[in-house]
């Protein structure tokens, strides 16, 4: 979801409308199963898949999708109810590592140049993690040298290495991890780490590991799954789950947080995050078996402007004024963010069901991908 892990770019001089095949495209490439996303950092591009019994890393080209190097490793695992084998957590890029996390818990740092293994930890052998509905996908966040990790061992929910030796530094004692991964921000002058594990909103002081505040929300029933980020606007942090949840809108103190407020008829975001622009959230409100609705509501009172049913569950990104958004069928939609009315610019059908991977953007090149192909657009004007 970017840099500031909230979906929303910097870039600009976009198309602004697509031909009816949709934006041109550069490149694709056949991959394996997987929800992870691809990511980008200057012409490389990471993509996390499974590959018959291997997870496997692979750097492409990002211009030309062209191989780079390979990393894989044996996996064993199998999804207790049928979601899919394949890696849920996106690689982290940072500086010269990247840092990946499989479904059995497999952390592993490899140097982006090479692909050679820099260190790695089984964390479901080594901390003894309960196991979790659809195996271990949360995403890892970089705190200056720290490496931070929600999975959920006993006597430490959150656990901090060191970026370049895989040294433990600190565990913070909180609850099991969720499917949603952290976010890092600086509010009144204190930094924090928001985790949004399975029992609610954790905020971690990333130096030591002292847990600042908790703040319960979890979903009604114990079969559930928390999956959307924490979203981050200035000194406020959402919150979405579905199962009977629904949302909050919190402030945040230096060691604690108000309700402003709250209602489950909101928006129950089961695995998408919310894209926030000008004072209004635009999110997938809903069951994903049941069919998810996109819905527009208002940040300050969470009054709902709008709804458009049958849309689905989708990956969104806000990009030079426009919402970009895959949704679970495989369309890829052109979208105004505007609070007056649901307002569709294009859509084509671009990948296989269920596209449930996050989208990248970078240097005007959009990447998506499913359980069998990686695609490259072209969007810039």
């Amino acid at each position: 979801m970017g840099p500031d892990r909230n979906g929303i770019s910097a870039e600009t001089g976009l198309l602004t409308s697509w031909p009816d095949k949709g934006p041109p495209t550069l490149w694709e490439k056949s991959i394996g199963e997987g929800y992870s996303g691809p990511v980008v950092a200057g012409n490389r591009l990471i993509i996390f898949h499974r590959v018959e019994n291997e997870d496997v890393v692979e750097c492409l080209d990002a211009v030309t999708g062209k191989g780079q190097w390979r990393f894989a490793y044996a996996t064993e695992y199998r999804d207790n109810f049928g979601k899919g084998d394949g890696p849920r957590a996106t690689p982290l890029i940072a500086g010269d590592r990247v840092y990946t996390l499989g479904p059995q818990g497999e952390l592993h740092c490899l140097d982006l140049s090479t692909g050679k293994k820099a260190w790695v930890h089984f964390l479901a052998k080594e901390y003894e993690l309960p196991d979790n509905f659809f195996g271990i996908g949360t995403s890892p966040i970089l705190e200056n040298d720290l490496l931070l990790v929600n999975v959920g061992p006993s006597g430490g929910g959150v656990l901090a290495f060191n970026r370049e030796t895989g040294m433990e530094v600190w565990r913070a004692k909180c609850e099991q991890a969720s499917y949603s991964s952290p976010v890092a921000a600086t509010i009144d002058g204190t930094r924090h780490v928001f985790f949004f594990t399975m029992n609610g909103l954790v905020s971690v002081d990333p130096k030591s590991g002292d847990i600042r505040f908790q703040k319960p929300w979890r979903s009604r029933i114990r079969a559930s799954v928390t999956a959307a980020t924490p979203l981050v606007i200035k000194d406020q942090v959402f919150l979405s789950a579905s199962y009977g949840t629904g949302a909050v809108l919190l402030r945040v103190g230096k060691d604690d947080v108000e309700e402003i407020w709250k209602g489950d008829e909101v928006m129950s975001n089961h695995y998408n995050t919310c894209i926030h622009k000008d004072g209004f959230l635009y999110g997938c409100d809903g069951r994903q078996e049941r069919g998810a609705q996109l819905r527009c509501i208002e940040l300050a009172t969470g009054k709902v402007r709008w709804t458009q049913a049958g849309f689905g569950c989708a990956n969104m990104i806000l990009a030079d004024g426009k919402l970009i958004a895959l949704n679970e069928g495989g369309d890829l939609i052109l979208l105004e963010p505007s609070p007056e009315s649901y307002k569709e610019l294009a859509r084509v059908h671009v990948l296989s069901r269920p596209s449930r991977a996050p989208l990248a953007l970078a240097d005007g090149r959009l990447y998506a991908r499913d359980d069998h192909k990686l695609i490259c657009w072209n969007l810039k004007k």
